[in-house]
């Protein structure tokens, strides 16, 4: 089980890993092993809580697929392991974060000083675009 939070947590069979050569620089290691880290996460399937689920499309980004699987790669390392860890490092942080509940907004009405400078800003806007039509005479 991977502790995503105190009260959330996700098993390992619901995660998907495949290995692939990485690009970049590495030498022969590149042209040998497979090292690049690619984690698969079936949202839909996966048992999580309906508003996390929900909160999680926006926060994923392009990482989601029309299916509702998250798709996480890491090659940032020569390590098919440390790949590994990255890749599940990235998903972790990506839970929590759509765990969070959003604050509820309180609606708070503007205070009369406030409503003042925007009618002084507005009044002197306005002053600014009506010099701009009168023209002195040429003479």
């Amino acid at each position: 089980m991977i502790r995503i939070t105190d009260s959330l947590s996700i098993d390992e069979d619901e995660i998907l890993w495949t290995f692939s050569r990485a690009s970049g620089p590495g030498g022969q290691n590149v042209n040998k092993v497979s090292t690049a880290a690619e984690l698969r996460f079936d949202v839909m399937k996966a048992f999580l809580p309906e508003d996390l689920k929900m909160r999680l499309p926006p926060l994923a980004g392009r990482l989601l697929t029309k299916d509702g699987v998250l798709v996480i790669t890491a090659q940032e390392t020569r390590s098919q392991e440390r790949n590994r860890e990255i890749a599940l490092d990235k998903l972790v942080t990506l839970l929590r974060k759509a765990a969070q509940r959003p604050k509820r907004r309180i609606a708070t009405r503007p205070t009369r000083a406030s409503k003042t400078r925007r009618l002084e800003s507005k009044a002197k806007r306005s002053n600014t675009k009506k010099l701009r039509g009168s023209r002195p005479d040429a003479d």
